[in-house]
């Protein structure tokens, strides 16, 4: 419970948009009444009989993770996984090379420089169709 409530500091204090904590069952109810006392959107995800994932933060960046489904996120699509990274804040180079390697490019580990920029071109255009497809624009 310590990690989910300096998460929660963390998110209050803008260092992060969005957070995935993977808590024990036992402890889930304490998490949601923290979570609503402090208006912090949510959503949790069944792992297993004792496990759940809770994404929160951003209603927008929870109303993506939202959009995926209800699913393990070993099930993501590529798209999905970046998105995913990125929200969470994870090294965007790194998930580049992550994106592509899933795509089944070959990528350097060793200089980002040497990622084939038409690998990325010929990605892109999945990636936007991914991020904005369950967007309601009012």
């Amino acid at each position: 419970m310590k990690i989910l409530f300096h998460h929660i500091y963390e998110y209050r204090k803008g260092l992060r948009n969005l957070v995935l904590c993977t808590l024990s069952s036992d402890y889930l109810e304490l998490a949601v009444e923290r979570l609503e006392h402090n208006e912090i959107a949510y959503l949790i995800q069944k792992v297993s009989e004792n496990k759940v994932n809770i994404f929160f933060g951003m209603k927008e960046c929870v109303d993506i993770v939202r959009g995926f489904g209800n699913k393990p996120l070993s099930t993501f699509t590529d798209e999905q996984d970046f998105i995913l990274g990125i929200m969470l804040g994870y090294c965007r180079i790194k998930q580049c090379h992550r994106y592509l390697k899933r795509k089944g490019h070959s990528v350097s580990n060793t200089d980002s420089r040497d990622v084939n920029i038409s690998d990325i071109k010929n990605s892109r255009a999945s990636l936007a169709k991914v991020a904005f497809s369950d967007c309601e624009w009012k």
